[in-house]
């Protein structure tokens, strides 16, 4: 059985603004075996984000297997982020990347990168219809700002049970092309069990390995009067997952292999080098060590509903599982407003590497899946879910997991970019 460790929930009225410090609530401290706050924990370990984040958000949520080695935390405080997981309890390596750093404020005008496992962005992006540039703006980063809604504001709790927490956001935001959008987003999270990991991947768990998964499901609402479609522009949902990278660290994509057009758009952020993406038999492979900023995307003839990454430094075998539709219309992201506006990828993956002033806001890297374009009337709704699956253990374990899932064995995702 699936239980949630614990719950707490911020008593009170009001909500303090993100860049403050906020202290857990009286009752935390009653707490004992479930309250981290004043156990110590070696940083990288999820104890140590679990302590570090209870004294940023006061209504921090931990949902965590019986015998308490599979836990995933999530904050409504901070836009309803999966933060992190781990599939060895509060000793356990922390999965998410989490950005310390940013939660001592001042809240950043453009965006705050307080980092997550998994959290849920709307686009587009860019393009002409654009969420993150005001009508008529020149896209370029002075005028670039991520909404308020999916960036500093904190989302409501609508119910918790054993195994799920599901949230909820009103806003209204205006595109690129002035259409309001009034939306009502909705988002759930639940542990997944191991015989529903193997039921989800087709897999059957060896015994030498230790595993955390999650499900999100998102869901968007049109609350307006009038009809998102083609000329008005829709938006879409965006799930995007912030992972720690090392020296030895592959993304693996694998793609229909059969189907005309380019397999990736690479020049998101400047063409990515040679030497750090690959492509063999059906599967991109993309170097993600942090060391070098570049995007990557898959369009929706290519894509397929499976990407994963390989850890050879800690021996973290990664799976992320998505919705796809090969026949939806993806928007374009791009900062730029002279290209297709339904031309989009329908998932991406990023590096992190340092700017050109040498400043870099992690290392991290990230997975990302998102839907098409939301063209709903008054009142329908839109859903796109996006799982998380992390694997450690026994290299021969996750080895039969990756062939059977992805394709390829982790000792031939190690081989990729060996000198």
């Amino acid at each position: 059985m699936i239980q949630r460790a614990f719950l707490f929930l911020l008593a009170g009225t009001c909500l303090f603004s993100c860049n403050s410090e906020s202290k857990p609530d009286d009752s935390s401290k009653d707490s004992t075996a479930e309250n981290t706050t004043m156990t110590q924990h070696n940083k990288g370990s999820f104890g140590y984000d679990v302590n570090f984040l209870q004294q940023k958000d006061s209504s921090l949520i931990v949902l965590k297997s019986e015998d308490g080695q599979s836990q995933v935390l999530v904050s409504p405080r901070y836009q309803a982020k999966v933060f992190t997981s781990s599939a060895n309890g509060l000793n356990g390596k922390s999965f998410g990347w989490v950005n310390y750093k940013a939660f001592d404020g001042p809240v950043d005008a453009h965006m705050n990168a307080y980092g997550g496992e998994d959290r849920l962005w709307l686009g587009p992006e860019g393009g002409v219809f654009s969420l993150y540039f005001k009508p008529g703006a020149k896209m370029e980063f002075a005028n670039w700002k991520t909404p308020a809604p999916i960036d500093t504001e904190a989302w409501a709790l609508e119910s918790s049970d054993a195994a799920t927490v599901v949230l909820s956001k009103n806003m209204t935001l205006t595109n690129y092309a002035g259409t309001v959008l009034e939306i009502q987003a909705y988002r759930s999270v639940s542990l997944i069990a191991p015989q529903d990991i193997n039921a989800d991947l087709g897999i059957e768990l060896p015994q030498d390995t230790k595993s955390v998964a999650f499900r999100t499901s998102n869901s968007l609402t049109n609350k307006g009067q009038n009809t998102w479609d083609e000329k008005t522009g829709a938006p879409c949902m965006w799930n995007l997952d912030m992972f720690t990278p090392s020296e030895a660290c592959t993304i693996v994509i694998p793609y229909n292999n059969t189907a005309n057009g380019k397999v990736a758009t690479t020049d998101y952020f400047g063409e990515i080098a040679k030497d750090r993406i690959n492509y063999n038999n059906g599967i991109l492979y993309f170097k993600a060590d942090g060391k070098s900023r570049g995007k990557l995307g898959i369009p929706p003839a290519r894509v397929k509903n499976i990407a994963g990454s390989y850890d050879g430094v800690d021996n973290i075998l990664t799976i992320v599982k998505y919705d796809i539709n090969p026949s939806g219309k993806y928007l374009n992201q791009e900062w730029r407003t002279d290209r297709a506006p339904f031309s989009g990828d329908a998932m991406n993956a990023y590096n992190d590497g340092p700017l050109e002033d040498g400043t870099q806001m992690g290392p991290f890297y990230e997975i990302e899946s998102v839907s098409p374009a939301a063209f709903l009337k008054p009142g329908e709704k839109l859903t796109h879910n996006h799982n998380v699956y992390h694997f450690t253990g026994n290299k021969t374990a996750l080895s039969q997991i990756a062939k059977k899932v992805l394709g390829v064995s982790v000792e031939e995702i190690e081989k990729v970019f060996k000198k």
